[in-house]
């Protein structure tokens, strides 16, 4: 049996699908605006807004809130919101707006070969170190959902293109699903239908590309991997702990809630642009900046820094294979512990700067990571520290268009 499989599917029908798509819940956490300008956008009519709670609201949300969400989506698959699509993936092709085009195929993938914890050998991987306490304000809203929607984006280290290839070559074939321009920025998207005879060729792809993936590394690392989890760490990360929590009170391998709902992309593809995450600390700017120099004499590794005041450098001093960002975040963790202050993880250069126009707020800048040395260095140094990276900036993130039954 495959890791990643088809699913049944659901799509709103006849609905305005430029008010129904909204972009994933974990963006834009330090700008309310942006999600206020959604809402208006979605309206009171059916909109995935209306199933999701965007993490800017997240610390500030009561169970009350939480209920309407659960209740919408009752309300939705009774009052026939949905069309369903019986064991199906959905091929997608996302028009960014620089002009290039991202490839995607929603699916659903086994949660029993998913494991977030720090040394896991599951054969799919957790890219950066889940935070356990960022797991029950989500874990409360996926207990008691009758849906799921999928921000996740899940990577296949497919040099060949294989899976998204194939995809491609029989699209003209696909009956097209939807077609049209994304809220706020975020583009274009289609999505095609991959069913019956097209299904099942696409099934045997997939099924090769994990066997010859798993076997590979074995072969070079005396351990296997299939699939590393790019975007949406912590959402796939409750799906795993709503599971066990579900498994241990008796649900079988039937059980919807064993698998979550994810879009597959391939690493290699050149559209996909690995973007570092950087850091904003809101804190007493001049002790902090006179800390991270007591606690790195002698360092040699620049990381800069932006302020309203002014620019500059801090030099980490960095152990024999330690990352300068594990490095700068152990840093600011242990300060946040013992000083007023909070962190935020923000996309964008351009961004981090119209943030830090404030006093008491500090931005860190990031370098990017090689992506295609993801897989190799999960297998080799565990998972990777928490926010270390992003696929594209925070208007190419996923927008919430298919959900699932998961109850």
């Amino acid at each position: 049996m495959t890791i990643f499989k088809a699913a049944d599917v659901l799509l709103p029908e006849n609905t305005e699908m430029e008010k129904w798509a909204v972009i994933a819940c974990d963006q834009f956490t330090s700008e309310p605006e942006y999600w206020q300008e959604a809402a208006s956008c979605a309206g009171d009519g059916p909109s995935a807004l209306h199933l999701i709670l965007p993490e800017a609201y997240l610390d500030h949300t009561d169970t009350g809130e939480i209920d309407t969400i659960h209740r919408t989506m009752e309300r939705y698959l009774k009052d026939g919101v949905f069309d369903v699509l019986p064991d199906s993936y959905v091929y997608v092709e996302r028009t960014l707006a620089n002009g290039t085009i991202r490839r995607g195929l929603v699916g659903i993938v086994d949660l029993e070969q998913y494991d977030f914890r720090p040394d896991s050998i599951s054969l799919v991987r957790a890219t950066e170190f889940t935070v356990p306490e960022r797991i029950p304000p989500r874990l409360k809203i996926r207990e008691n959902a009758s849906l799921e929607l999928p921000h996740v984006l899940m990577l296949c280290d497919d040099a060949e293109d294989k899976v998204l290839g194939c995809c491609e070559k029989m699209k003209d074939e696909l009956p097209l699903l939807y077609d049209f321009d994304l809220m706020l920025g975020g583009g274009h998207v289609t999505g095609r239908l991959v069913q019956n005879g097209h299904r099942e060729k696409l099934d045997a792809v997939i099924a090769e590309y994990e066997k010859e993936t798993r076997q590979r590394y074995l072969d070079r690392y005396g351990k296997e991997i299939a699939y590393s989890i790019g975007d949406g760490n912590h959402s796939l990360a409750t799906a795993r702990t709503h599971y066990l929590k579900k498994r241990e009170e008796g649900a079988g391998d039937d059980d919807p809630c064993r698998y979550a709902m994810v879009e597959l992309g391939n690493l290699h593809d050149d559209s996909l642009v690995f973007e570092p995450i950087h850091r904003l600390v809101i804190t007493n700017v001049k002790s902090l900046l006179a800390k991270l120099v007591q606690e790195n004499e002698n360092g040699t590794y620049p990381v800069p820094y932006i302020t309203a005041s002014g620019n500059g450098e801090v030099m980490l001093s960095l152990a024999e294979g330690e990352l300068p960002l594990a490095r700068l975040q152990k840093l600011l963790d242990e300060w946040l512990e013992d000083n007023e202050g909070e962190i935020d993880y923000i996309h964008g250069e351009k961004t981090l700067q119209k943030l830090v126009n404030a006093e008491n707020r500090i931005g860190f800048l990031l370098p990017p990571i090689a992506k295609d040395e993801l897989f190799s260095d999960i297998l080799t140094n565990g998972v990777l520290p928490r926010k270390t990276f992003s696929m594209g900036h925070a208007s190419e993130k996923r927008y919430y268009i298919e959900s699932r039954k998961i109850v």
